[in-house]
Protein backbone atom coordinates (compact mmCIF):
# COMPACT_ATOMS: atom_id res chain seq x y z
CA UNK A 1 0.00 0.00 0.00
CA UNK A 2 1.20 3.53 -1.30
CA UNK A 3 2.01 5.92 1.66
CA UNK A 4 -0.34 9.34 1.85
CA UNK A 5 2.63 11.58 2.29
CA UNK A 6 4.51 10.90 -1.37
CA UNK A 7 1.15 11.40 -3.14
CA UNK A 8 0.07 14.58 -1.17
CA UNK A 9 3.60 15.97 -1.90
CA UNK A 10 3.10 14.97 -5.72
CA UNK A 11 -0.05 16.62 -5.50
CA UNK A 12 1.05 20.09 -3.85
CA UNK A 13 4.43 19.94 -6.21
CA UNK A 14 1.47 19.78 -9.08
CA UNK A 15 -0.34 22.58 -8.04
CA UNK A 16 2.70 24.67 -7.32
CA UNK A 17 4.17 24.36 -10.90
CA UNK A 18 0.81 25.22 -12.78
CA UNK A 19 0.21 28.54 -10.24
CA UNK A 20 3.59 29.50 -11.25
CA UNK A 21 3.31 28.34 -14.90
CA UNK A 22 0.35 30.28 -14.93
CA UNK A 23 1.81 33.53 -14.13
CA UNK A 24 4.56 32.59 -16.65
CA UNK A 25 1.95 32.77 -19.31
CA UNK A 26 0.50 35.93 -17.85
CA UNK A 27 3.72 37.50 -17.94
CA UNK A 28 4.89 36.27 -21.83
CA UNK A 29 1.34 37.63 -22.75
CA UNK A 30 1.93 41.53 -21.55
CA UNK A 31 5.39 41.50 -22.87
CA UNK A 32 4.02 40.38 -26.24
CA UNK A 33 0.90 43.35 -25.26
CA UNK A 34 3.51 46.22 -24.46
CA UNK A 35 5.74 45.53 -27.78
CA UNK A 36 3.15 45.30 -30.34
CA UNK A 37 -0.27 47.34 -29.01
CA UNK A 38 -0.26 50.68 -30.94
CA UNK A 39 2.37 50.13 -32.98
CA UNK A 40 1.82 53.28 -35.83
CA UNK A 41 5.52 53.43 -36.90
CA UNK A 42 8.88 51.70 -37.85
CA UNK A 43 8.79 48.53 -36.26
CA UNK A 44 12.60 48.15 -36.69
CA UNK A 45 12.90 51.64 -33.59
CA UNK A 46 9.41 50.66 -32.26
CA UNK A 47 10.82 46.99 -31.15
CA UNK A 48 14.41 48.54 -30.03
CA UNK A 49 12.31 51.32 -28.14
CA UNK A 50 10.31 49.26 -26.63
CA UNK A 51 12.33 46.02 -25.95
CA UNK A 52 14.59 48.97 -23.90
CA UNK A 53 11.78 49.44 -21.32
CA UNK A 54 10.66 45.98 -20.93
CA UNK A 55 14.19 45.02 -20.36
CA UNK A 56 14.08 47.00 -17.48
CA UNK A 57 10.65 47.02 -16.26
CA UNK A 58 12.07 43.11 -15.99
CA UNK A 59 15.09 43.89 -14.21
CA UNK A 60 13.43 46.36 -11.70
CA UNK A 61 10.89 43.35 -10.97
CA UNK A 62 13.44 41.07 -10.32
CA UNK A 63 15.34 43.39 -8.14
CA UNK A 64 13.12 44.80 -6.25
CA UNK A 65 10.66 41.38 -6.06
CA UNK A 66 13.90 38.63 -5.04
CA UNK A 67 14.82 41.77 -2.89
CA UNK A 68 11.31 42.18 -0.74
CA UNK A 69 10.91 38.16 -0.16
CA UNK A 70 14.67 38.36 1.09
CA UNK A 71 14.41 41.08 3.42
CA UNK A 72 10.89 39.91 4.43
CA UNK A 73 12.30 36.40 5.30
CA UNK A 74 15.45 37.48 7.31
CA UNK A 75 13.25 40.42 9.51
CA UNK A 76 10.28 37.56 9.57
CA UNK A 77 7.61 40.40 8.59
CA UNK A 78 5.70 40.65 5.42
CA UNK A 79 4.52 44.32 5.76
CA UNK A 80 8.36 45.68 5.95
CA UNK A 81 10.29 47.01 2.56
CA UNK A 82 14.22 47.21 1.69
CA UNK A 83 13.13 51.18 1.89
CA UNK A 84 13.18 51.12 5.65
CA UNK A 85 17.13 50.77 5.09
CA UNK A 86 16.68 54.31 4.12
CA UNK A 87 18.13 53.53 0.73
CA UNK A 88 15.84 55.28 -1.05
CA UNK A 89 15.78 58.49 0.62
CA UNK A 90 19.71 58.63 0.28
CA UNK A 91 19.41 58.44 -3.23
CA UNK A 92 16.84 61.42 -3.48
CA UNK A 93 18.77 63.40 -0.83
CA UNK A 94 21.88 62.73 -3.12
CA UNK A 95 20.20 64.16 -6.43
CA UNK A 96 18.98 67.10 -3.98
CA UNK A 97 23.07 67.56 -3.57
CA UNK A 98 24.32 67.24 -6.76
CA UNK A 99 21.88 69.48 -8.62
CA UNK A 100 22.95 72.16 -5.67
CA UNK A 101 26.47 71.87 -6.20
CA UNK A 102 27.01 71.14 -9.87
CA UNK A 103 23.81 73.00 -10.81
CA UNK A 104 21.69 71.45 -13.50
CA UNK A 105 23.69 72.10 -16.73
CA UNK A 106 26.41 74.07 -15.37
CA UNK A 107 27.67 77.26 -15.84
CA UNK A 108 30.79 78.13 -17.85
CA UNK A 109 34.15 76.19 -16.56
CA UNK A 110 31.97 73.81 -14.76
CA UNK A 111 30.11 70.76 -15.38
CA UNK A 112 26.23 70.23 -14.20
CA UNK A 113 24.23 67.05 -13.37
CA UNK A 114 23.89 66.38 -17.30
CA UNK A 115 27.18 66.77 -18.09
CA UNK A 116 28.63 64.74 -14.95
CA UNK A 117 28.60 61.71 -17.42
CA UNK A 118 26.42 58.22 -17.04
CA UNK A 119 28.33 55.68 -15.74
CA UNK A 120 29.97 58.32 -12.90
CA UNK A 121 27.04 59.17 -11.83
CA UNK A 122 25.46 55.77 -11.55
CA UNK A 123 28.94 54.04 -10.29
CA UNK A 124 28.75 56.90 -7.43
CA UNK A 125 24.93 55.90 -6.56
CA UNK A 126 25.34 52.47 -6.12
CA UNK A 127 28.63 52.69 -4.00
CA UNK A 128 27.14 55.31 -1.71
CA UNK A 129 24.21 53.30 -1.03
CA UNK A 130 25.80 49.72 -0.67
CA UNK A 131 28.59 51.60 1.32
CA UNK A 132 25.64 52.53 3.88
CA UNK A 133 23.91 49.98 4.28
CA UNK A 134 27.12 47.94 4.65
CA UNK A 135 28.31 50.53 7.26
CA UNK A 136 25.44 50.19 9.21
CA UNK A 137 24.78 46.31 9.19
CA UNK A 138 28.87 46.19 10.57
CA UNK A 139 28.57 48.84 13.15
CA UNK A 140 25.47 46.93 14.68
CA UNK A 141 26.37 43.44 13.89
CA UNK A 142 29.62 43.12 15.59
CA UNK A 143 28.90 45.03 18.66
CA UNK A 144 27.97 44.01 21.68
CA UNK A 145 23.92 43.87 20.77
CA UNK A 146 23.83 42.24 17.16
CA UNK A 147 20.35 42.89 16.77
CA UNK A 148 18.66 43.53 13.85
CA UNK A 149 15.82 44.89 14.89
CA UNK A 150 18.10 47.76 16.18
CA UNK A 151 19.46 47.85 12.76
CA UNK A 152 15.87 48.24 11.15
CA UNK A 153 15.47 50.65 13.74
CA UNK A 154 18.53 53.38 12.97
CA UNK A 155 17.98 52.67 9.18
CA UNK A 156 14.32 53.98 9.16
CA UNK A 157 15.81 56.73 11.47
CA UNK A 158 18.73 57.63 9.11
CA UNK A 159 15.61 57.53 6.36
CA UNK A 160 13.38 60.23 8.08
CA UNK A 161 17.29 62.52 8.39
CA UNK A 162 17.60 61.75 5.11
CA UNK A 163 14.63 62.91 3.88
CA UNK A 164 14.87 66.24 6.30
CA UNK A 165 18.31 67.17 4.72
CA UNK A 166 16.76 66.48 1.09
CA UNK A 167 13.59 69.07 1.99
CA UNK A 168 16.55 71.80 3.22
CA UNK A 169 18.21 71.32 0.10
CA UNK A 170 15.44 71.89 -1.83
CA UNK A 171 14.79 75.00 -0.43
CA UNK A 172 18.83 76.09 -1.72
CA UNK A 173 18.23 74.94 -5.46
CA UNK A 174 17.32 77.79 -7.71
CA UNK A 175 13.62 77.49 -9.08
CA UNK A 176 14.82 77.44 -12.64
CA UNK A 177 16.88 74.10 -11.81
CA UNK A 178 13.84 72.34 -9.40
CA UNK A 179 12.40 70.76 -12.44
CA UNK A 180 15.71 68.28 -12.90
CA UNK A 181 15.47 67.05 -9.15
CA UNK A 182 11.94 66.98 -9.74
CA UNK A 183 12.31 64.35 -12.22
CA UNK A 184 14.66 62.11 -10.18
CA UNK A 185 12.23 61.84 -7.18
CA UNK A 186 10.10 59.52 -8.71
CA UNK A 187 10.84 56.21 -11.26
CA UNK A 188 10.56 56.69 -14.56
CA UNK A 189 10.53 53.78 -17.29
CA UNK A 190 10.59 55.81 -20.01
CA UNK A 191 13.86 57.76 -20.29
CA UNK A 192 16.50 55.20 -19.92
CA UNK A 193 20.05 55.13 -20.43
CA UNK A 194 20.79 52.05 -22.57
CA UNK A 195 24.40 52.20 -21.74
CA UNK A 196 23.47 51.29 -18.65
CA UNK A 197 21.25 48.66 -19.08
CA UNK A 198 24.03 46.14 -19.59
CA UNK A 199 26.30 47.00 -16.45
CA UNK A 200 23.15 46.73 -14.85
CA UNK A 201 21.93 43.24 -15.76
CA UNK A 202 25.10 42.21 -15.08
CA UNK A 203 25.03 43.17 -11.41
CA UNK A 204 21.47 41.68 -10.94
CA UNK A 205 22.16 38.25 -12.38
CA UNK A 206 25.07 37.80 -10.11
CA UNK A 207 22.25 38.94 -7.11
CA UNK A 208 19.89 36.62 -8.69
CA UNK A 209 21.89 33.56 -8.85
CA UNK A 210 22.74 34.52 -5.13
CA UNK A 211 19.73 34.65 -3.94
CA UNK A 212 18.15 31.56 -6.10
CA UNK A 213 21.82 29.47 -4.76
CA UNK A 214 20.52 30.36 -0.80
CA UNK A 215 16.78 29.35 -1.29
CA UNK A 216 16.92 26.50 0.91
CA UNK A 217 19.03 28.37 3.35
CA UNK A 218 16.36 31.22 3.11
CA UNK A 219 13.69 28.43 4.33
CA UNK A 220 15.67 27.42 7.07
CA UNK A 221 16.14 31.00 8.13
CA UNK A 222 11.96 31.49 7.71
CA UNK A 223 11.66 29.16 10.59
CA UNK A 224 13.77 31.88 12.83
CA UNK A 225 17.10 32.58 14.44
CA UNK A 226 17.36 29.48 17.07
CA UNK A 227 15.73 27.00 14.30
CA UNK A 228 18.25 27.78 12.27
CA UNK A 229 21.06 27.58 14.64
CA UNK A 230 20.25 24.46 15.63
CA UNK A 231 19.77 23.02 12.28
CA UNK A 232 23.19 24.33 11.64
CA UNK A 233 23.26 27.58 10.00
CA UNK A 234 25.46 30.34 10.41
CA UNK A 235 22.82 32.26 11.33
CA UNK A 236 24.82 35.75 11.69
CA UNK A 237 26.94 35.41 8.59
CA UNK A 238 24.11 34.15 6.15
CA UNK A 239 22.03 37.13 7.25
CA UNK A 240 24.71 39.76 6.72
CA UNK A 241 25.41 37.93 3.04
CA UNK A 242 21.55 38.17 2.07
CA UNK A 243 21.39 42.12 3.17
CA UNK A 244 24.61 42.97 1.26
CA UNK A 245 23.36 41.15 -1.90
CA UNK A 246 19.80 42.72 -1.30
CA UNK A 247 21.12 46.23 -1.10
CA UNK A 248 23.55 46.37 -3.62
CA UNK A 249 20.36 44.71 -6.30
CA UNK A 250 18.20 47.90 -4.40
CA UNK A 251 20.54 50.09 -4.85
CA UNK A 252 21.86 49.43 -8.85
CA UNK A 253 17.27 49.43 -9.36
CA UNK A 254 17.26 52.80 -8.02
CA UNK A 255 20.09 53.98 -9.40
CA UNK A 256 18.40 52.96 -12.71
CA UNK A 257 15.10 54.37 -12.81
CA UNK A 258 14.69 55.99 -9.44
CA UNK A 259 12.67 54.86 -6.23
CA UNK A 260 9.84 52.90 -6.13
CA UNK A 261 9.04 52.00 -2.63
CA UNK A 262 5.74 50.10 -2.00
CA UNK A 263 6.53 47.84 -5.37
CA UNK A 264 8.17 45.20 -3.47
CA UNK A 265 5.72 45.14 -0.79
CA UNK A 266 3.21 44.85 -3.25
CA UNK A 267 4.84 41.83 -5.45
CA UNK A 268 5.90 40.06 -2.39
CA UNK A 269 2.58 39.46 -0.72
CA UNK A 270 0.68 38.29 -4.21
CA UNK A 271 3.27 35.79 -4.31
CA UNK A 272 3.15 34.40 -1.39
CA UNK A 273 -1.13 34.46 -1.54
CA UNK A 274 -0.46 33.07 -5.15
CA UNK A 275 1.38 30.83 -4.53
CA UNK A 276 -0.38 29.19 -1.24
CA UNK A 277 3.59 28.89 0.28
CA UNK A 278 6.61 30.19 1.79
CA UNK A 279 9.19 28.33 -0.03
CA UNK A 280 11.71 30.13 -1.91
CA UNK A 281 12.21 27.86 -4.88
CA UNK A 282 8.39 29.41 -5.40
CA UNK A 283 7.85 32.42 -4.07
CA UNK A 284 11.27 34.31 -5.35
CA UNK A 285 10.00 33.21 -9.53
CA UNK A 286 6.28 34.27 -8.39
CA UNK A 287 7.38 38.06 -7.32
CA UNK A 288 9.78 38.35 -10.04
CA UNK A 289 6.64 37.58 -12.39
CA UNK A 290 3.91 39.33 -10.69
CA UNK A 291 6.56 42.35 -10.81
CA UNK A 292 6.99 42.21 -14.70
CA UNK A 293 3.19 41.81 -15.21
CA UNK A 294 2.30 44.29 -12.96
CA UNK A 295 4.55 46.89 -14.58
CA UNK A 296 4.10 45.64 -18.77
CA UNK A 297 0.30 45.08 -18.37
CA UNK A 298 -0.06 48.35 -16.31
CA UNK A 299 2.10 50.47 -18.91
CA UNK A 300 -0.17 49.09 -21.70
CA UNK A 301 -3.47 49.58 -19.35
CA UNK A 302 -2.53 53.11 -19.05
CA UNK A 303 -0.75 54.15 -21.88
CA UNK A 304 -2.97 52.52 -24.40
CA UNK A 305 -6.12 51.86 -23.15
CA UNK A 306 -6.63 54.79 -20.64
CA UNK A 307 -4.55 57.19 -22.93
CA UNK A 308 -3.08 58.59 -19.66
CA UNK A 309 0.86 60.22 -19.81
CA UNK A 310 1.73 59.97 -16.09
CA UNK A 311 4.27 57.91 -14.83
CA UNK A 312 2.70 54.09 -13.86
CA UNK A 313 5.37 54.49 -10.61
CA UNK A 314 3.06 57.26 -9.38
CA UNK A 315 0.10 54.50 -9.70
CA UNK A 316 1.99 51.57 -8.33
CA UNK A 317 3.03 52.91 -5.29
CA UNK A 318 -0.45 54.56 -4.48
CA UNK A 319 -1.88 50.95 -4.94
CA UNK A 320 1.29 49.49 -2.85
CA UNK A 321 0.55 52.41 -0.08
CA UNK A 322 -3.02 51.02 0.30
CA UNK A 323 -1.71 47.21 0.51
CA UNK A 324 0.29 48.57 3.12
CA UNK A 325 -2.11 50.00 5.33
CA UNK A 326 -4.45 47.00 4.69
CA UNK A 327 -1.64 44.56 5.65
CA UNK A 328 -1.21 46.96 9.02
CA UNK A 329 -4.86 46.72 9.95
CA UNK A 330 -5.00 43.11 9.43
CA UNK A 331 -2.07 42.18 11.04
CA UNK A 332 -3.54 44.65 14.52
CA UNK A 333 -6.75 42.39 14.28
CA UNK A 334 -4.51 39.14 14.93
Amino acid sequence: MLSAQPVQTCAWWSRSSTRLGVLVVLAVLSVVAFMTVGVQADWTFVLQHRGTKVLTMVMVACALGMSTVVFQTVTHNTILTPAVMGLDALYLFLQAVLVLVLGSVGVVGSVGVVGLGVYPKFGLEIVLMVALSVALMRWLFTGNSRSLHLMLLVGMVMGILFRSMTSFVMRMIDPNEFATLQDRMFANFNTIHSQLLWPALLLLAVGAAYFWQRRHVLDVLALGRDAAVNLGVDYQRQVQRLLVVMCAMVAVSTALVGPVTFFGLLVANMAYQWMGTRRHQWVLPAAVLWGCVLLLAGQVVLERVLGFNSALSVVVEFVGGLVFIYLLVRKGKQ
